[in-house]
């Protein structure tokens, strides 16, 4: 008798199991796609997806896909000074980078403004020279306000230089991942603390990303001397030309190396006729790698 009811057991235990097992399955199959749903585009990445390739997945193709395809880097239009990188205050509103408390006032003034502006600073000039003992009304300097007035302005005009404008459309999308380097430019700026010159070269490296983007050589050039004619320290100015290039391209590294003699300290102060300063600034891949540095540095050092 036990063993009858025993087996009876086994056979309703056997039967439940058969049951869930059929329920599973169809539970299973009712959530697959049919295939009259339409097929995901493809493998979607940080909430992107990548562009579908074959007629039929275009056909398949949902709108909500469509929102979020990717396209690859050369089918899209590049945007300088797009979006911030490095904390760098660079793609500001009017693109002109550390603009100071007056630069936008003088980058919009109208012809009569700078007219007006010129005459000021002309006024102020003629003070300047009556408080050092001179006399502005003889011959010799009856001009030099006006003269030298000019002259301000045009060693300062990277205050009225967009850089967006300077770079224009001198952006190329190129495959090339190795080094570029433009050096021994020549650069000419103001000291802000005494208002002289000083003068010296700055070398420029940079290495694009991969199927990226170059900048057209000229344009380092063009960079250096937009932030070189304001009023400078060479720490801030050569960090200022590589954030730039950083900001305009989103290379992988750059690197700006630049010597310069200041004339507050040769012709006045400590008087150290043949001193220079070294100023450097390195950014992505040659501030973490240092065979990739010690290139750059062996590259604009090499005898020509």
């Amino acid at each position: 008798m036990d063993s009858i009811n025993a087996a009876a057991d086994r056979s309703a235990a056997a039967a439940e199991l058969g049951n869930a097992r059929a329920d599973h399955k169809h539970a299973d199959t009712s959530e697959r796609p049919t295939s009259r749903q339409p097929r995901k585009a493809s493998k979607q990445i940080d909430g992107t997806t990548a562009a579908p390739s074959g007629s039929a997945a275009l056909e398949n193709l949902t709108a909500e896909d469509a929102m979020r395809i990717v396209l690859p880097a050369r089918m899209t239009q590049f945007e300088p000074f797009g979006k911030a990188r490095n904390g760098s205050p660079i793609p500001d509103p009017d693109g002109l980078g550390w603009p100071g408390k007056g630069t936008l006032e003088r980058l919009h003034d109208s012809k009569q403004e700078a007219g007006e502006r010129q005459t000021r600073l002309a006024g102020a000039i003629r003070t300047v020279l009556e408080c050092i003992g001179e006399d502005p009304d003889r011959e010799g300097l009856l001009k030099t306000p006006e003269r030298y007035a000019k002259a301000l302005l045009w060693l300062t005009r990277g205050y009225e230089e967009r850089l967006s404008d300077v770079i224009g459309g001198a952006i190329f999308a190129e495959d090339h991942d190795e080094m570029v380097i433009v050096r021994d430019i020549d650069i000419f700026s103001l000291c802000e603390h005494h208002m002289v010159p000083f003068v010296g070269k700055v070398s420029i490296g940079y290495i694009p990303s991969r199927g990226g983007h170059v900048l057209g050589i000229s344009k380092l050039a063009r960079i250096a001397e937009t932030f070189s004619r304001r009023l400078q320290v060479q720490e801030r100015l050569t960090k200022q030309i590589a954030m730039a290039i950083d900001e305009a391209i989103k290379p992988r590294g750059v690197a700006v190396v630049m010597e310069a003699t200041h004339m507050c300290m040769t012709m006045r102060g400590v008087q150290k006729p043949g001193a220079t300063t070294v100023t450097s600034a390195m950014l992505g891949a040659f501030r973490d790698k240092d065979k990739t540095r010690s290139e750059f540095l062996t590259l604009i050092r090499s005898p020509r």
